[in-house]
């Protein structure tokens, strides 16, 4: 039997038909309910480490609350469900399986009440009970025809220099229309269970519907991996307007939930690092550093990294740690699967060494150097497919010549934005109110911010969000 032949077999082998929680079917599936919680306690690690948690007790108290009220009326009650805010400024939420679910600041800062944020949630348990992750993994397996999880999941490329990660990969995995309904579906009803007003899931279709992704974050956006709003919303409504229900014994908790959004901050937190054009500054770690002309960028917790136009490169740095430069070096090389190339590199930090890795795709070669800062070391990276090494190298050389201390006290002083709560002593439209408590956002966007329309109208009384503080603007 040929290996190609024997694959699939094997996976039919060990696949199983499993009861669906939801509906109660049988279905195919690669993935026990322990493996289930593996893989999504896997994924949580990962999304924590290259993401991070928000470092706000009473916001990871307060949604984890609310998101194990919800989760007690499912049909998976049993399973190790956590609810946590990643401190990122994209507007999204997702679901791994096995439990864990993420829910970042950037949504809650452009939700309203609990309810929108008990709708949010509702809808992300519905993906783990109706197990739609584990339902793509097999998907994804089967079609890989016999490939390992690790393989369908996370790229080569991530192997060496550690600038991605298996968890981030899962929330890649898109779910169609019919899981979003679904999940939809199973979120209302969880609500409802809860006793929260499902009505509020108009409001949050609708701030869905008008935000747009936030340029440079960690994450993909809602609309990136939840397609279809506008079509939900009007699904929505028709499921509102089939409930016998009394919504005035049903709740909303606006306040409280206004309330637990002051001094959040509010899209990028540039002391975390952020891009000017193409430099990347880093005031609490004092570095500095240029990336190449027209690649696409992204900052995580342990790692900075762009990608060229192509795909074909990356170029990057990650945090050692406190291991000396040296030994880092001797440990990037302790890879059988790592050997040194016969370059001598010029005009480069010491420690730099061209090299060549195995892969299951392929050769890869590139250049890593390993610097001391701060009492940290830092590993700097650059590399593609084999072969294509003379094209990138003047971009790697640049970039990792580049890296060097952030001395300009204005950068190093600059702090986040962030939301304050002002409450109205009178009806006012919002173009009253930014006239009289400026936001350093635009009109349209603070508008958003707070669930409302130009023109519109607010009662004595209501909080309202504004944005305050910032990234100065660039000199030019």
């Amino acid at each position: 039997m040929s290996r190609r032949l024997l694959f699939p077999c094997l996976l039919l082998a060990l696949a199983a038909c499993v009861r669906n929680p939801v509906t109660g079917k049988r279905q195919l599936s690669l993935l026990s309910t322990k493996d289930e919680i593996a893989i999504g306690q896997q994924g949580a690690q990962d999304a924590r480490q290259s993401i991070g948690l928000l470092p706000n007790p009473a916001v990871q108290e307060y949604v984890a609350r609310v998101g194990q009220s919800l989760a007690a009326k499912s049909e998976r009650p049993d399973l190790p469900w956590s609810f946590q805010v990643l401190d990122d400024p994209t507007v999204n939420a997702f679901a791994l399986p096995g439990g864990p679910i993420f829910v970042t600041r950037g949504i809650l800062a452009h939700m309203n009440s609990e309810a929108e944020l008990a709708a949010v949630l509702g809808h992300e348990i519905g993906h783990v009970t109706a197990r739609h992750s584990a339902t793509q993994i097999t998907r994804a397996q089967l079609s890989q025809l016999g490939l390992g999880l690790g393989t369908v999941l996370v790229p080569d490329l991530a192997r060496f220099g550690g600038l991605a990660s298996a968890g981030l990969q899962l929330l890649l995995l898109k779910h169609g229309r019919d899981a979003e309904t679904q999940a939809d579906e199973l979120g209302l009803r969880y609500m409802l269970d809860a006793r929260y007003d499902p009505r509020e899931m108009v409001d949050l279709f609708q701030m869905l519907s008008r935000v747009s992704g936030t340029e440079g974050s960690r994450l993909p956006t809602w609309l990136a991996t939840h397609p279809n709003p506008e079509d939900r919303l009007k699904e929505t409504r028709q499921r509102l307007a089939a409930l016998n229900v009394d919504f005035s014994t049903l709740q909303v908790e606006q306040a409280p939930f206004l309330r637990l959004l002051q001094d959040m901050p509010y899209g990028q937190n540039p002391r975390q690092g952020f891009f000017q054009g193409t430099r990347f500054l880093h005031p609490e770690l004092r570095f500095q550093m240029e990336f190449p002309q027209g690649w696409q960028t992204a900052n995580q917790t342990q790692a900075v990294l762009a990608v060229s136009p192509r795909q074909d490169a990356l170029v990057g740095l990650g945090v050692v740690g406190n291991v000396p430069p040296e030994q880092a070096l001797q440990q990037f090389f302790s890879n059988q699967a790592v050997q040194p190339l016969p370059v001598a590199p010029t005009g480069l930090p010491p420690l730099t060494r061209y090299f060549e890795a195995r892969t299951e795709q392929g050769a890869l070669q590139g250049v890593t150097s390993f610097v001391s800062h701060g009492g940290s070391t830092y590993q700097l990276i650059g590399y593609t497919a084999a072969g294509q090494l003379a094209t990138h190298e003047p971009a790697f050389r640049a970039t990792l010549a580049s890296f060097r201390e952030l001395t300009d006290p204005a950068v190093l002083g600059v702090q986040p934005a962030r939301i304050d709560l002002v409450t109205l002593g009178e009806p006012m439209t919002l173009e009253q109110f930014n006239a009289r408590n400026p936001s350093t956002i635009p009109l349209e966007e603070l508008a958003t911010l707070n669930g409302l329309t130009p023109g519109e109208t607010m009662p004595a009384g209501r909080s309202v969000k504004r944005v305050v503080g910032g990234v100065p603007p660039r000199s030019p």
